[in-house]
């Protein structure tokens, strides 16, 4: 297979420079669930209404994991996963430029 040689043009700093804008980033999903507490005679729970929770879904070695999220870093964790999926944009972005490009130096 022809492999060819790409010219990036300051392409790396740019793209660098756009991720420092975008820092911190982190992918995956953030759910609002409702939980049972473990106290034996809350009120809440005995109403059926339980205790607002957020859990940050994501995929680790093939795997889908979660952790909780205290309620006052679900908006910071928002922000970064909004960040995260920017970042891959630009990812599939660069990639598919420099397919043109090495195409037009054919």
């Amino acid at each position: 297979m022809k492999t060819h040689q790409v010219s990036t043009d300051g392409g790396r700093e740019r793209f660098l420079a756009q991720i420092a804008r975008l820092w911190p980033a982190a992918k995956g999903s953030v759910a609002e669930v409702h939980k049972p507490c473990v106290r034996a005679r809350c009120r809440a729970c005995a109403a059926g209404r339980k205790h607002r929770a957020f859990i940050l879904s994501y995929k680790e070695g093939g795997r889908r994991r979660c952790l909780y999220v205290p309620a006052e870093r679900v908006a910071a964790l928002r922000t970064a996963i909004a960040h995260g999926r920017k970042i891959e944009q630009l990812l599939s972005q660069g990639g598919a430029a420099l397919v043109k490009q090495a195409r037009q130096g054919r």
